[in-house]
This record gives structure tokens, sequence and C-alpha cells, in this order.
């Protein structure tokens, strides 16, 4: 998946949760809160795990991932049926 194709699909999905791998083999799982042309924000679901304090507690936008080491993206409900 090109950076275009991650900017276009994280701006559809924007507000809704889902489940992002990027080029390290990570999974990163939470509310997308922001997209911009080289960056989107997910918050984690609980609020934990990261653990550099970036907010999502008090509402914050999140972490940051980078759109280019993005390999794919799906909503997590699909994982829950």
């Amino acid at each position: 998946m090109n950076a275009s194709e991650a900017y276009n699909m994280c701006r559809r999905y924007h507000g809704r949760h889902v489940r992002i791998t990027d080029r390290d083999g990570r999974v990163h799982e939470g509310h997308i809160t922001r997209v911009d042309r080289n960056m989107v924000w997910i918050r984690p679901q609980g609020g934990g795990g990261y653990g550099l304090g970036w907010g999502w507690g008090g509402g914050g936008f999140g972490y940051g991932i980078a759109l280019g080491a993005i390999t794919g993206i799906a909503l997590s409900a699909a994982f829950f049926w």
C-alpha cells in the first residue's frame, strides 16, 4: 500500500476503530482521530499500552504513524464477527 492509498483509506475510516499494520509488522489498533498527508493518529482502545502520556485519556489525538510505513488497514469490527 502506498502513502496515497493509505491516506485515502485513513480519511474514509476517520473516527472508526481500525487495525493498522506497519512495515515492521507491528499492529496498531484504535480509533483514527486525525489524518494529514504524512501521518495518521490513532487513540488506542482503553487509553493505554504506549505509556508516553500523549493525551488520549484526555481526548488528545493519540499517537502518530507515518503513512509511508503502513502496509495494511482494516476496520476492527471485521475481526469481532
